[in-house]
């Protein structure tokens, strides 16, 4: 039975929302999409421009700031990114039409979702990775593992974001790991859904074999603790072979660039900074594995497109690798924090050309089985389906009335 649904989105920047936001609009449910991002960035997100409400005041100088490094770790960047969301979620309260939901990415949904039930909609809260009390836990004993302070995350957050989790009819996750830290930190589990994000490889394929004599390895991400950096430098300096290279392909952390400091230069260890797509597909074809040990995160899909390029991948619980690959298949799954086991792994790829060549074909059979935005889509289509139903048959026992 298909329903008539319209859906208001908010989100801070682009995330996975406009990539939903396609998805219904193909379905004929996206009613508008409020953002923070400027105008001019969304000129090729294949959503019509009337369906689009900017409201980027406070979000374009966080964002321009941070391009120029000009925005730190300190005061000005926690006050503009909460203000940044905070404007927005007014601004949306103030603004936004009669809805039969209101799909917003958390911290920017509290009054715009509280409003919406109000009027008879309602309100699902979308979390792009873990619990937010759960992951400041986490980072902060990150952290205190390397011997940095953490501030934490803006206790304002952490205490809006917790009345959206109370609030909200539904709160959506995108892999086993993320629902997990809900249920673990009181949450009931029927409010929580897990629909893993869509899998975009289009632009990912192998294109090159892998030198046979070398043994080359690559982490792809925000090079810092939170992705598990250190324990991957320390795993791979356990691993014994002539012509080892490991390749970090992403933007430094100001912590790391500290940590670093401190340490010896790392042998055959090289940090590229930020690499673009059609280049990335040619340095993962060349890797003989794509390690990311994150000890926080939601469904990082980057392990997908190494896949796709034929590349075996060690993840650990936390990146959603459970949700990507089976565990000796196409990669191996790790426990966070133990770099002896990522060093182990690495040896045994090292050592057996064979196994190594197993894993990779494994790898490209299982991007073929890998779901879609479309089916990303479907799924999160039928789940808005079941809150209008919900919501209708309440007023009306008769379903035949929804058509």
């Amino acid at each position: 039975m298909q329903l008539n649904i319209k859906t208001t989105m908010v989100c801070i920047g682009r995330f996975h929302i406009f990539d939903l936001a396609r998805e219904l609009m193909k379905r004929d449910m996206l009613k508008v999409i409020f953002t923070g991002y400027p105008g001019w960035k969304l000129n090729n997100e294949g959503i019509p421009t009337d369906r689009i409400r900017t409201f980027p005041w406070m979000q374009t100088p966080y964002m321009a700031l941070g391009k120029w490094g000009l925005l730190g770790e300190g005061r000005l960047s926690r006050e503009l990114a909460w203000y940044a969301h905070e404007t927005l979620d007014h601004h949306v309260a103030k603004n936004f039409d009669e809805t039969d939901v209101l799909f917003a990415l958390s911290g920017s949904g509290r009054s715009c979702g509280r409003l919406a039930q109000q009027r008879g909609a309602k309100y699902i809260c979308d979390r792009g990775s873990s619990h937010i009390r759960y992951q400041d836990s986490l980072l902060r004993e990150e952290f205190a593992r390397w011997g940095e302070s953490f501030p934490g995350i803006d206790r304002r957050f952490i205490a809006k974001e917790e009345t959206e989790y109370a609030t909200a009819n539904l709160v959506t996750v995108p892999s086993t790991f993320s629902y997990r830290s809900f249920v673990k930190m009181g949450v009931p589990e029927s409010k929580v859904r897990k629909v893993p994000y869509g899998v975009n490889i289009r632009r990912f394929e192998k294109v090159v074999d892998p030198k046979p004599d070398h043994f080359d390895v690559l982490f792809v991400g925000q090079v810092g603790f939170r992705k598990g950096v250190p324990d991957l430098l320390e795993g791979f300096a356990r691993l014994r072979h002539p012509k080892k290279r490991l390749r970090l392909v992403g933007g430094m952390c100001h912590e790391m660039v500290r940590y670093l400091r401190k340490l010896p230069e790392p042998e055959h260890v090289e940090f590229l900074g930020h690499v673009p797509q059609p280049k990335l597909k040619d340095i993962m074809s060349r890797s003989h594995v794509m390690v990311l040990p994150s000890v926080e995160e939601g469904l990082a899909l980057v392990q997908a497109q190494a896949l796709a390029c034929g590349c075996p991948v060690i993840g650990t619980p936390n990146t959603g690798a459970d949700d990507l690959f089976t565990n000796g298949k196409e990669g191996f799954i790790v426990p966070i924090r133990d770099p002896q086991t990522i060093a182990n792994r690495l040896q045994l790829l090292a050592d057996s050309p064979d196994h190594r060549s197993a894993m990779s074909k494994a790898a490209l059979q299982r991007v073929a089985q890998l779901r879609g935005w479309s089916d990303y889509g479907e799924r999160m289509a039928g789940v808005l389906q079941e809150l209008v139903y919900e919501k209708s048959s309440d007023k009306n026992k008769n379903p035949k009335s929804m058509i």
